[in-house]
């Protein structure tokens, strides 16, 4: 099974799916002749041809309204928005008539659309590069959620996300992207490893859009964690000595559930970490989530990790990202009650 990180992952997905599929697009800024920003549809633009893989202007409510238009009439496109911060120039067209119209239209048409975004910090992008904005599109009814942790992640649910009949806002962490950091999670991290990142099956196949996975299994607490945060909750865990069960969600709608609840009935505590800030973000939702179905089993008070309320810094981007010795005083307050 070859070695590759979560870019090589993606393209891969998206190989696969051209290929199976002709009614498959690839379109977005930059994604064509050159590959894209960060080099995930490098090479496919000349394998496929430029009806295929083409960039798009410089407009995302053009680039959302296009894919739409492209879905209801029987293709299926992976929209990619340069940057998750940029998507919000196309927020309406994803509130108002993607996430709608199988509704409004009582079934007789859905939009099998993709929206492909690098996503969240840690890469010295600064407030505009570097924001976590998944709270708002799990609030829209509609469309699905998926934020991968790995490269074998990232593959099987891009895979499954295009080929599911309704929209899915597909959110890519950017730091992941080229395998792990050097460091330790605690903020001191300046470069990128050259670990390559991970078993990828060659191939298609899938990762259902409903199902979490048990990352490391504990007795003691749960932690409910995606995206890059997973690996901060890893490393937090084993420093900490504290024998913790870890949650990827992988998909924030449709959530699974049963898999949080059956694992913070087990341990009666839960730490939830994100990078987005705190306040309204998707943490608030899991937590009440764990308040209602859980109640009677917690042992202590649900701790949350999360970003600052305050846009993302760039000088301070250590400080703000969830770091390992955060998420470790998170569990020893958890254990204390």
């Amino acid at each position: 099974m070859p070695q590759q990180n979560m870019i090589q992952a993606l393209r891969s997905a998206q190989d696969v799916l051209l290929e199976r599929d002709p009614n498959v697009v690839i379109f977005g800024e930059d994604v064509g002749y050159f590959g894209g920003v960060f080099r995930t549809t490098d090479g496919l633009q000349e394998k496929y041809g430029k009806h295929r893989v083409f960039d798009a202007p410089i407009t995302e409510s053009g680039i959302v309204a296009a894919a739409l238009g492209m879905g209801v009439n029987d293709l299926r496109p992976i929209a990619e928005i340069q940057f998750a911060d940029y998507i919000f120039p196309g927020f309406d067209q994803i509130i108002s008539e993607l996430s709608r119209l199988r509704y409004r239209s009582a079934g007789q048409y859905w939009v099998p659309v993709t929206i492909r975004s690098p996503w969240g910090g840690g890469i010295h992008g600064g407030q505009t590069h570097s924001q976590s904005p998944e709270a708002f599109f799990t609030h829209i009814p509609g469309v699905k959620v998926v934020v991968p942790s790995t490269p074998y992640e990232a593959k099987g649910l891009l895979i499954s996300s295009v080929e599911d009949d309704d929209p899915v806002i597909f959110f890519e962490p950017k730091r992941l992207y080229n395998g792990p950091f050097d460091g330790d999670w605690q903020g001191t991290a300046k470069s990128w490893s050259a670990h390559p990142g991970g078993d990828v099956p060659e191939g298609h196949y899938t990762i259902p859009l409903s199902q979490a996975k048990v990352v490391r299994p504990g007795a003691a607490a749960t932690i409910l964690v995606y995206g890059t945060m997973v690996h901060v909750a890893q490393a937090a865990v084993e420093v900490s000595g504290i024998d913790a069960e870890i949650i990827d969600l992988r998909t924030l709608v449709p959530l699974d559930l049963d898999t949080i609840v059956w694992s913070v009935q087990k341990t009666g505590r839960c730490v939830i970490i994100h990078e987005a800030p705190q306040t309204s973000g998707f943490g608030a939702e899991l937590s009440a989530a764990v308040q209602e179905e859980c109640f009677w089993h917690l042992e202590a008070p649900i701790q949350r990790v999360a970003g600052w309320d305050t846009h993302y810094p760039h000088a301070h981007e250590w400080d703000y990202f969830p770091s390992q010795a955060r998420i470790t005083r998170a569990l020893e307050r958890v254990m204390e009650a």
